[in-house]
């Protein structure tokens, strides 16, 4: 590393793609900086709120703020592979059904090409329901709650009660991580409530999910792959990935 400066972005890239490190991990993935070099740098990257130090390693800002990173970073990454996704879940939205769709930069493309047909849609969403609300026929609810300005989505008590009075005809989820022994999991512990209320209210379950997303763990679960549900991902999903649905019965598209 050639500068003080580039090896501390690289320690904040590090941290960002993580989430949250050990500091065992930092010391391996930079080996040639003493340990006392990189207690300096957290502590300057945690002074300078580029990082937050915890005791025995580091999160990253954006997991502490409360979302996964900014909605507005999320809907420039793998824009392809979530075109692919998102037009893969039109079939499951039929007409003259209940669904429930989450929030997210996936849910969020879902909602921009949703067909101008009846249904009821609950959403946590505000990007979900500012395109929703470009269509004539369905019927659109906005759970209140806590706005999380950086998801732009609502969360928490009043959320979680109005979604255990609806009956879904469907549920569409996105998810932060998925990791074979956890399973699907976020960042934000009411939203992993919320999330796991919406399945348990749905008939149907869908998951939106992109291959980068895959063998990755975030802090709470929201549940498993065994729970009968439809997963939709893109080209790159793993081989290992494609098996572990096959053997516990989920339905991978």
């Amino acid at each position: 590393m050639d500068t003080m400066e580039q090896r501390r972005n690289a320690i904040v890239d590090f941290i960002n793609e993580k989430g949250n490190i050990t500091f065992a991990q930092l010391e391996k993935k930079f080996p040639n900086v003493s340990q006392m070099t990189l207690r300096t740098d957290l502590k300057s990257l945690d002074e300078a709120k580029k990082i937050v130090r915890i005791h025995g390693g580091a999160k990253s800002v954006n997991v502490v703020l409360g979302t996964d990173d900014y909605i507005g970073r999320r809907a420039v990454r793998n824009v392809e592979e979530k075109e692919c996704i998102v037009k893969k879940a039109l079939p499951f939205i039929r007409p003259n059904t209940t669904v429930y769709l989450d929030s997210g930069s996936t849910t969020a493309a879902l909602a921009r090409i949703w067909p101008d047909q009846p249904n009821f849609i609950f959403t946590n969403s505000m990007d979900c329901a500012m395109e929703l609300s470009k269509l004539t026929r369905p019927t659109v609810f906005l759970l209140g709650g806590e706005l999380n300005k950086y998801s732009m989505s609502v969360c928490g008590p009043n959320a979680i009660e109005s979604v255990k009075r609806v009956n879904f005809d469907l549920a569409i989820l996105g998810v932060t991580s998925y990791a074979g022994d956890v399973g699907f999991s976020c960042d934000v512990l009411m939203e992993s409530y919320l999330k796991r209320e919406a399945l348990t209210q749905a008939a149907e379950k869908l998951i939106l999910m992109d291959s980068s997303k895959i063998d990755k763990k975030s802090i709470f679960q929201i549940c498993r792959l065994e729970e009968g549900m439809t997963v939709i991902s893109d080209a790159s999903a793993p081989a290992d990935f494609r098996t572990e649905c096959e053997r516990l019965g989920a339905h991978l598209l």
